[in-house]
């Protein structure tokens, strides 16, 4: 279980990160992170810390699918690992 605690920290950390990272290549117009990337890192976990990127860099928020993707995909996470918690206790 803190095996469990410590990935999804880290795995939430670096979708915050990977958000600011990609607002700031996109402010550069350099080479950017894929939206494919985005949404697989919250799809492995990250969604809350993607999507609290997303708000505090202000970064893919006209975008519908980000806008509305990963609010739906944190809430799904979290009915899974509460449905994954209540199965292992």
């Amino acid at each position: 279980m803190e095996i469990f605690i410590i990935y999804i920290a880290a795995i939430n950390i670096a979708g915050f990160v990977v958000m600011g990272v990609d607002k700031k290549r996109a402010i550069r117009g350099a080479w950017r992170i894929s939206e494919a990337t985005l949404f697989l890192t919250a799809f492995l976990g990250g969604a809350l810390g993607c999507t609290l990127g997303m708000q505090h860099f202000r970064h893919k928020t006209k975008h519908w699918y980000f806008k509305y993707g990963m609010p739906i995909i944190f809430i799904a996470e979290t009915f899974l690992f509460l449905f994954l918690y209540h199965m292992m206790s």
